[in-house]
């Protein structure tokens, strides 16, 4: 029963990591260890759990059942055992998700402050504005901006937050500011990409912009990037970028005009009752987020 029990964890934390290395180093074994556990796990059932490369470790058909079988109940454990701990305290391995402009500013908050004090707590993060699986690949949180579309996973709204055109000083000393919205349309633009789409300019009225691309990115990184370097006017959440418009690396573009809001959402596949280290995790998001007046647009304390 314990080999069984060691194959099932080997086999879970494996396939999270995508490697036996990364398993390892998550149950603190050697990828030997993990990798014969995974074997014995196969030999038992008689099939081939991952396709194994030099370069890569992949789910075959059956570990793919196999796995979103067993996460779950492994998850379930973890959150069982939470109850043996000090009601403040967060323990294990959290997985997190979140878009890339988005987390670039809330990690920062997450280092200094959050996991200070929570040691007992290995954080680890996925910046990227792909949406994941959260079940499949392993995650514990995928933070999201946007509307929450995945009937599978308990959500939480953490806030809404207001939209802001940008540019640099230097695109707009060469370009000028546009006066209208009807002036905003023949600038240049660099351009968010949704699901292979560009997204519109939006405004609180629920008018839209839908103005050519000079730089069309599905990367808030990357669009931040083409805007701090002169390219066009960029869309993006003011949160993600007010330390460079109070930094005067980015200026307001039409500031006068009331911006759309995006709600951002914590998404978990727990049931109710999610372990410790995810309510923990979720409520301290809230709490910065919350911070963030989106009436008034001013920044987090630290950020300026």
């Amino acid at each position: 029963m314990l080999d069984r029990t060691q194959g099932l964890i080997a086999f879970v934390r494996a396939a999270e990591a995508g490697s036996f290395s990364g398993a390892a180093r998550t149950l603190g074994t050697s990828p030997s260890a993990v990798s014969k556990n995974v074997a014995r796990l196969e030999a038992r059932f008689g099939v081939r759990l991952f396709r194994r490369s030099t370069r890569s470790l992949t789910l075959t058909r059956e570990g793919t059942v196999y796995f979103e079988r067993v996460a779950p109940l492994l998850r379930a454990l973890d959150e069982a055992g939470d109850v043996m701990h000090p009601e403040a305290t967060a323990r294990g391995l959290l997985r997190v998700t979140a878009p890339g402009d988005l987390g670039r500013v809330l990690m920062e908050r997450v280092t200094r402050q959050f996991l200070p004090l929570h040691r007992g707590l290995k954080l680890e993060v996925s910046l990227t504005d792909r949406h994941v699986n959260l079940i499949r690949e392993g995650f514990d949180i995928a933070v999201r901006a946007g509307d929450a579309v995945d009937s599978e996973l308990n959500g939480r709204l953490l806030a809404r937050l207001p939209l802001v055109l940008a540019a640099s000083p230097a695109y707009l000393a060469a370009h000028g500011a546009p006066a209208d919205k009807a002036a905003l349309a023949h600038h240049d633009h660099v351009r968010y990409m949704l699901d292979g789409k560009p997204f519109p300019v939006r405004f609180a009225d629920g008018s839209q912009l839908s103005p050519q691309g000079v730089f069309d990115a599905d990367s808030g990184v990357a669009t931040r990037i083409a805007a701090l370097g002169g390219l066009g006017i960029v869309q993006m959440l003011r949160f993600a970028i007010q330390d460079d418009i109070d930094a005067g690396r980015l200026v307001p573009v039409l500031p006068g005009l009331a911006p759309a809001m995006v709600p951002v959402h914590a998404l978990h596949p727990f049931g109710r009752h999610a372990p410790l280290r995810v309510r923990l995790f979720i409520e301290f998001l809230a709490a910065q987020l919350a911070a963030f007046d989106a009436a008034r647009a001013q920044p987090l304390p630290g950020t300026a």
